[in-house]
């Protein structure tokens, strides 16, 4: 028996919104200076929003007016900033990484776009519900030897037995929790907290599957945590390709300031094979996937892979 489970949540969740205002910054920054070091951390609710972190740019612009064009006016925006660290910008202005860590890619034959089919199926359920219900929502998926075992949906401002034939009309399963504590219609920040980075998982291919442990959202290219993360989903896609594989994993590992990564392998089917071929240095990764060119906000909602971005 083969049972998984993934979940995904609307970008009116409290802790997309955070993701959304912390890529929005970045692209403002970069807009303006190419060269701006970026990384932000956001945290938002009940009428407050705060913003702290790194950045080290030339570009001047009102982040208010930013954050506003995301959450609305009534909030108060604290705003927390200094300069990147002189210790870490020595090591990333000669071309290193900007930080150690692990990042983790994946590619598997379960859903067109190389992703695993519990997350595809609570992916395309999520954006399909939110179409009609705009607001924070989250869905579910208990896929059992390939089929759609227990779907559970909560939106908010949805009436339930709407809402159920909306999911019964899009995806067959065995057993619907719709709203299953019941109807609500107070959501976002007004009912919680959020943070930038706390849905790694969503973000990524679900439980099922490692995560290095670093988060996407507010940081530039030079952060690993991202860049590095990117890279490894397409070398995985390439390597399913490649080798008429089943399954990819890649795992990368860095060393702050190190150009190259301490470690370089993937796992083909099982079999570990080492990878080359690829400039993994941090200004190699952004020429291949063209991340000069990407506009971070677009990455913020839905999940960063399966998604036709430049890493697959």
């Amino acid at each position: 028996m083969n049972i998984k489970t993934a979940e995904f949540v609307s970008p009116m969740h409290p802790d997309k919104i955070c993701d959304r205002i912390a890529d929005a910054l970045l692209d403002e920054y970069l807009a303006r200076d190419p060269k701006s070091r970026v990384a932000v951390e956001v945290m938002g609710g009940h009428g407050q929003i705060s913003i702290s972190g790194e950045v080290t740019s030339s570009a001047e612009f009102d982040v208010d007016e930013v954050v506003r064009k995301i959450v609305g006016d009534g909030f108060k925006i604290n705003k927390y900033f200094s300069k990147q660290s002189e210790y870490i910008a020595q090591g990333v202005d000669s071309g290193g990484a900007g930080d150690q860590g692990i990042m983790c890619g994946y590619a598997v034959r379960e859903a067109d776009n190389f992703m695993p089919l519990e997350y595809e199926l609570a992916r395309g359920l999520c954006q399909k519900v939110y179409a009609k219900y705009p607001f924070d929502g989250k869905t579910q998926v208990t896929v059992e030897n390939g089929r759609p075992k227990v779907v559970v949906v909560s939106f908010q401002n949805s009436k339930t037995e709407e809402l159920l034939r909306l999911v019964k009309s899009l995806i067959v399963a065995d057993e619907y929790l719709i709203n299953p504590a019941g109807e609500w219609s107070v959501g976002g920040f007004d009912a919680d907290s959020g943070l930038s980075g706390r849905k790694i998982v969503v973000d990524n291919y679900g439980p099922e599957y490692a995560v290095g442990g670093g988060s996407f959202s507010g940081k530039d290219y030079t952060k690993v945590d991202r860049s590095g993360a990117y890279m490894a989903r397409k070398i995985a896609v390439d390597y399913l390709k490649k080798h008429d594989a089943r399954f990819v994993a890649v795992r990368l590992a860095y060393a702050i300031g190190k150009r190259e990564p301490v470690m370089a392998v993937a796992e083909v089917d099982g079999r570990e094979v080492i990878i080359s071929g690829y400039d993994l240095s941090p200004r190699g990764i952004r020429e291949i996937l063209r991340l000069d060119k990407v506009i971070w906000s677009e990455t913020s909602s839905w999940g960063h892979f399966g998604r036709r971005f430049a890493w697959g």
